[in-house]
Parts: C-alpha cells; sequence; structure tokens
C-alpha cells in the first residue's frame, strides 16, 4: 500500500491534508467485491459494518479517507466458509486460488482479509453473536471505536441490501437506525474524520 501506519484511527495521509491514495480505493475495492462474493456463496449471513456502511449509504462506496473495510458476520456461520475454517483450523494464513490472504487478526477474535502477501490493504470480518439470555447482538473483541457498540439483533435479522463500491451488498435492514445508533444522529449527512481531534474534514473541503 502506498501509506505507513495507522494512529489512533489516522493514516499518515490525512496528517498530510490528503485522501486515500487512488490505487489504494481500487484494492480496498476488489477486496471487499472478493470477500462479500465469498461469503455470500458459503451462505453466512453478513453485513457492512461501521465506517464501510456509512460510505455504502452516503457514497455507495468506500468514505474517500478511509484505509480498511469492515464486514459483520455471525460467529456460527465461520465454519461454512473454506477459507475461514482453514485458518481456525491451521492457526495460519491461508491464501486463496485469487492471491487474497486470509487470517485471524492478531489484535483479537476477528479475521482479516488482505489484498496479497505484499499489499496489506484489507477487509476486517467481526464475528458477532447474540448475547445470552438478550437480543442483543456482541463480539469478543473491542478496539475502543466510538462505533464499536452492541445492538439489537433485530437491526440485521432480517438482513438487507446496499449498493457498494459497484455491487448489491448485504446490510443491516435499516441502515439509518443502525448508522444512528453508532455513530449518532445526523451522522449520514454530516461527514467527519475518524478522529477530529487530531484533524477535522473542514481542514481540507474544497482541497481535494
Amino acid at each position: 500500500r502506498c501509506f505507513g501506519t495507522v494512529r489512533r484511527q489516522t493514516p499518515e495521509y490525512l496528517l498530510a491534508g490528503r485522501w486515500t491514495p487512488p490505487c489504494c480505493l481500487r484494492a480496498l475495492r476488489a477486496t471487499a467485491r472478493h470477500v462479500l462474493a465469498q461469503l455470500e456463496a458459503s451462505g453466512i449471513r453478513h453485513w457492512l459494518e461501521g465506517g464501510t456502511l456509512l460510505g455504502a449509504v452516503r457514497l455507495g462506496d468506500i468514505i474517500p479517507w478511509d484505509y480498511d473495510v469492515d464486514v459483520g458476520l455471525y460467529r456460527d456461520d465461520v465454519p461454512k466458509c473454506r477459507w475461514l475454517a482453514q485458518v481456525v483450523a491451521s492457526g495460519g494464513p491461508v491464501e486463496d486460488p485469487q492471491g487474497f490472504l486470509w487470517e485471524k487478526a492478531a489484535e483479537g477474535e476477528f479475521f482479516r482479509v488482505h489484498f496479497s502477501r505484499a499489499n496489506r490493504l484489507h477487509v476486517d470480518l467481526w464475528p458477532f453473536y447474540v448475547r445470552p439470555g438478550s437480543a442483543v447482538m456482541t463480539k469478543d473483541t473491542w478496539l475502543g471505536h466510538r462505533q464499536d457498540v452492541e445492538f439489537p439483533e433485530s437491526l440485521v435479522a432480517p438482513l438487507g441490501t446496499v449498493p457498494f463500491a459497484g455491487v448489491l451488498a448485504r446490510a443491516p435492514n435499516d441502515p439509518r437506525a443502525f448508522l444512528e445508533l453508532k455513530f449518532g444522529p445526523g451522522a449520514i449527512e454530516n461527514p467527519e474524520y475518524p478522529n477530529p481531534e487530531v484533524r477535522r474534514l473542514a481542514q481540507d473541503v474544497g482541497n481535494k
């Protein structure tokens, strides 16, 4: 990829007043389309998560300054995908025939699919499950992001769809309710960088 470390949810290109390099966006779109197709073919219940869903609802695409793609899925469905099942069984990364690299994330209980062994642009796959005794979806790894919260299962069951990166992707059945639960009211209409304390979108609007 064309940029280095992401610190406090802020990639270095944002600090320089730039947005995601076009080549990186192309690689992210290709990885996302591949992963979504694999999950769909495997019969895994999945949906666009967080800022990725926000971009889909707002633009039908990846947010222009984003650096990864987030997808939620049902933890019980993980074994249905041959690549995820191989990762779980082997404990190591698995390269599929198209050259995408599937692995367990080092940061916790979720998975990551990279564009290639060399290019680490990726899709994060977050396994969710219903918290016992409730109707709330939860997961085992939380990274402290504002939007990283539990939510009612009724928002994702049954699943809906939204246009995203040239395909029709699975999504929560009420994307606005889902996004406003995670990001707050007006999140769709009022874009902002993931960490405005470091840099605000208003600093760069008009320069792109």
